[in-house]
């Protein structure tokens, strides 16, 4: 089977040009029990400024949850214009890992589709078969190529560098519960044919709280070719001190393909969330790199202009803007949880 890579077809950087935003409309109410209606002010505030710099795309149920998700964007003065509605049903609305990898051959102008198998991080929320099917229903409706390597992967466990480097966790991809029958190096393989890299970083635990085994974009990010931001806990006795500081440590050994060393900036963790007795997986890593804007989870923490200020550190042509994820980390995951970017060819 001849793969992306051969193909001439890599995964873009987030901070690469989009086309759209892809998400999935919030309707599970077990994914919040108790408070779905709760969030529903802050997704829209999310789509408002996603929709100020490229087109959102949003799969819904059929026109009864399209109608119900237009009111809630008007609310919150969406320009419902650079909206779109597909009906493509899902059981939950993590588009990040369920959503479409999408790749591009800058030579042939070419888009193209990895569909990774999806289990609901091993099989915690079933069912997903749903899910499991989004990205081929996107390629079939906009007539991409798309391709089925066979084993599971998920968008949050993963972030590039757009050189050909790509960073993720042993805690997650070496769980047995997504591909037991593989082993490290089998992974890597299929990591460099699907998207396209050359070279993969690993660093160890993720957060507490954190129902997908380890998610990178909880703790490491690229902003750039050459440089991570990672989160830190400042706070010897917190249970992520420990686990933050080994990843510090293996991040300051890594090197680029061309024997950089990392730039690697600070990024402090929030105040632990508990809501009913849970420690949820509350971190200002989770932002969402859009055209004009990086959409960063904020807590009510006095660390959150601290976060902000580091974000835009960052990113000085983009504006940094901060929305309340209280409510929507109860969910278990935030901002670059529930998006997935369609990029430019």
């Amino acid at each position: 089977m001849i793969t992306p890579k051969q193909n001439g077809f890599h995964f873009p950087a987030e901070w690469a040009k989009h086309t759209a935003t892809w998400l999935s409309w919030p309707h599970k109410e077990a994914s919040w029990p108790g408070k779905i209606d709760l969030i529903f002010p802050r997704y829209c505030e999310f789509i408002k400024i996603l929709s100020e710099g490229e087109l959102v795309r949003i799969n819904v149920k059929d026109e009864q949850m399209a109608a119900f998700a237009k009111q809630q964007l008007l609310l919150q003065n969406v320009d419902l214009k650079q909206v779109e509605f597909f009906e493509f049903e899902t059981n939950d609305a993590w588009c990040r890992d369920h959503g479409p990898a999408f790749l591009i051959n800058p030579v042939t102008k070419q888009k193209a589709i990895v569909d990774w198998g999806y289990n609901a991080w091993g099989g915690k929320y079933p069912p997903f078969d749903l899910d499991d099917v989004i990205p081929t229903k996107i390629g079939e409706r906009f007539g991409l190529p798309v391709y089925h390597p066979g084993i599971v992967m998920e968008g949050g466990s993963v972030d590039f560098n757009g050189a050909g480097t790509l960073i993720t966790s042993t805690a997650c991809l070496l769980n047995e519960n997504r591909n037991p029958a593989l082993n490290q190096q089998q992974i890597e393989e299929y990591l460099y044919n699907y998207y396209g890299v050359e070279q993969v970083l690993w660093v160890g635990e993720g957060i507490t709280g954190d129902d997908t085994d380890g998610h990178i974009d909880d703790t490491v990010r690229f902003v750039n070719e050459d440089t991570v931001l990672t989160v830190i806990e400042e706070n010897k006795t917190d249970e992520n001190y420990q686990l933050l500081q080994d990843n510090l440590e293996m991040l300051k050994k890594m090197r680029l393909i061309n024997g950089k060393q990392l730039n690697i900036a600070e990024l402090p963790m929030p105040d632990a969330v508990i809501y009913e007795d849970q420690r949820l997986p509350a971190s200002y890593a989770n932002f969402y790199i859009a055209n004009n804007s990086v959409i960063v989870p904020t807590y009510r923490c006095d660390k959150d202009v601290k976060a902000l200020d580091i974000i835009q550190g960052c990113f000085p042509e983009r504006k940094v803007v901060g929305i309340d994820s209280t409510d929507i980390i109860w969910g278990l995951g935030s901002f670059h949880c529930l998006s997935q970017q369609e990029p430019e060819v």
